[in-house]
């Protein structure tokens, strides 16, 4: 694997825990440089993490960090993000939009509002950063976009129980294969990461129940392969949708224990979300 990111310039949404913060950790002992931008800038009493603890770890392992609050519902801000890493670094290499909104619940027992939080923060904020990027990726001679979103599987089983935030992550993964081709000659490359077992974060125990947490992956995983696909510069991934697992092996990763968050469990992990196998 090659692991050099020396000097590039990473955003990274929803990067104060969870996946996020992972993906800048791993990103920045690449040699990158990151902007973690997230809603969290002062201590939550139940979540550990924040947009200024994220960055002082991100320089802690010898890159730059500008740590910036953002919603990335609000375009002003968006904008004005954008304005600042220009400011600041002045290039963007690869946007990772990670931020994300989720509740499992169907089509009657979601709320207006939270319908409304799901497709903003999820497919609506992939259009907003990846339309503001553009400008700062082309500069830079073009990049990557992520998508943490899944591959599309159109089985009933996941759009009959929780159809609005299956059409908020499924619209993710539309957008991006959009842009991949959209953007194919401008030399962005455009791809969606999705893990293959459920990754044992805040959010998705609040989502799924604390009796799945014992077999998960940790966030390690999805990091190491979003570090692959940043440190893939011939765009042979643009417009492919990616499995952590699945990716890691065709780079040579033969052992995946290791990123299991009980190692007992290994073995017995809980496949995650739209995956049928």
């Amino acid at each position: 694997m090659n692991p050099s990111l020396t000097d590039k310039v990473i955003l990274i949404t929803g990067a104060s825990r969870g996946i996020g913060r992972a993906i800048a950790l791993v990103a920045a002992q690449a040699g990158a440089h990151i902007v973690i931008a997230a809603k969290t800038a002062e201590p939550h009493p139940k979540l550990p993490g924040t947009i200024h603890t994220v960055a002082e770890e991100v320089r802690a392992l010898g890159g730059q960090a500008l740590a910036l609050q953002l919603d990335v519902r609000e375009e002003i801000q968006v904008a004005d993000a954008f304005a600042k890493i220009k400011q600041t670094f002045g290039r963007l290499d690869a946007l990772v939009n990670n931020a994300g909104a989720i509740s499992l619940t169907s089509v009657e027992n979601t709320p207006v509002k939270r319908y409304d939080l799901m497709q903003q923060v999820n497919s609506r904020a992939l259009f907003v950063c990846a339309k503001a990027a553009l400008p700062l990726l082309r500069e830079s001679g073009g990049g990557h976009i992520i998508s943490l979103s899944p591959p599309l599987n159109l089985a009933n089983r996941w759009l009959a129980p929780h159809a609005p935030y299956t059409l908020s992550k499924y619209g993710m993964t539309l957008l991006a294969m959009g842009l991949a081709g959209e953007l194919a000659q401008d030399n962005i490359s455009v791809t969606t990461l999705w893990p293959r077992t459920i990754i044992a974060t805040a959010a998705i125990e609040f989502a799924v129940g604390a009796q799945l947490m014992a077999h998960c992956r940790t966030t390690a995983i999805v990091a190491d392969a979003a570090l692959e696909i940043l440190t893939t510069t011939d765009g042979s991934l643009n417009g492919h949708c990616l499995l952590d697992e699945d990716f890691l092996r065709t780079r040579g990763v033969t052992d995946f224990d290791p990123y299991a968050a009980v190692p007992a469990n290994a073995q017995h992990l809980a496949p995650d979300l739209f995956l049928d196998a």
